[in-house]
């Protein structure tokens, strides 16, 4: 599996394993058949409530912690309580310290972002998390942060497939040096019925969902997608080995229709709670 270098020089997997939406009850199982096919990049939050979960399939598995890359997110509505959040995480977890930890939102009615920056940073200089990033943050939000912060994120994790690129703020990421990763990275499978996928997955015998990982991992993003079927997982983890063509990355990008799925991080305000 490839990684890159985030602007802190610690290292990510670039295709991980999403935990969104997988209920608690089925989240250690799903984690473990997910790490039995390969992923070692792990993402979860504490608005999901299945960070336990995750946490026991890592420490059932036998594989040493420093192998792992975990990341977690810090709830909208802990934004001015971050050290105890942080700490409810980890507990949840069962591990020592995260990899990457998120906010999960800018929410700024709020406000309180750039409070909960400057805590998170206090977080990884004492080794709590290796990295600090965001999610969901517009170039507006990442700003303001630089601002009024010393770290800049090492992440930052947003709503991007074909059809909803964000090429502008992406671009602005990757200027700074922000890495971009993709939430949603399949359209939540509405991307996967295009006549320029179906016939790119037909000429290379791959499924459409290896096709669009694939122009993801060729465009230099981390991806994270999720499934609860075990041959689901391991056909991701095989996008990886898949080379598309010039023009065939060029097909997929066309795909662009400004079709967001997810909420507007402008004026999304929900706690999560």
């Amino acid at each position: 599996m490839s990684e890159l270098t985030l602007n802190n020089g610690i290292t990510i997997p670039q295709l991980g394993f999403g935990v969104f939406q997988i209920p608690s009850e089925d989240t250690q199982r799903v984690v473990e058949d997910a790490l039995e096919a390969g992923y070692r990049h792990i993402d979860t939050a504490a608005a999901y409530q299945n960070e336990a979960g995750v946490g026991a399939a890592v420490r059932a598995s036998g594989i040493p912690r420093e192998e792992f890359f975990v990341t977690t997110k810090l709830r909208n509505g802990d934004q001015g309580n971050v050290e105890s959040a942080f700490r409810a995480s980890v507990d949840a977890l069962g591990l020592d310290y995260v990899d990457l930890y998120l906010i999960h939102w800018p929410v700024p009615s709020q406000g309180l972002y750039s409070q909960a920056w400057k805590v998170m940073e206090t977080l990884q200089a004492a080794g709590r998390t290796r990295s600090i990033g965001v999610s969901n943050f517009l170039s507006e939000h990442l700003e303001r942060l630089m601002e009024s912060t010393e770290t800049l994120p090492s992440v930052n994790q947003i709503e991007l497939h074909p059809s909803y690129q964000q090429k502008e703020l992406a671009a602005k990421c990757r200027e700074l040096g922000i890495a971009v990763e993709a939430y949603s990275p399949l359209g939540q499978g509405e991307d996967l019925n295009s006549t320029a996928v179906t016939s790119i997955a037909k000429a290379h015998q791959a499924s459409t969902a290896q096709v669009v990982l694939a122009w993801h991992l060729a465009n230099g993003t981390i991806v994270i997608p999720k499934s609860s079927d075990p041959q689901r997982l391991r056909d991701n983890l095989a996008a990886a080995s898949l080379q598309l063509t010039p023009d065939e990355l060029a097909a997929i990008t066309a795909l662009e229709s400004g079709a967001r799925i997810g909420a507007d991080p402008a004026v999304a305000a929900f706690t999560q709670f």
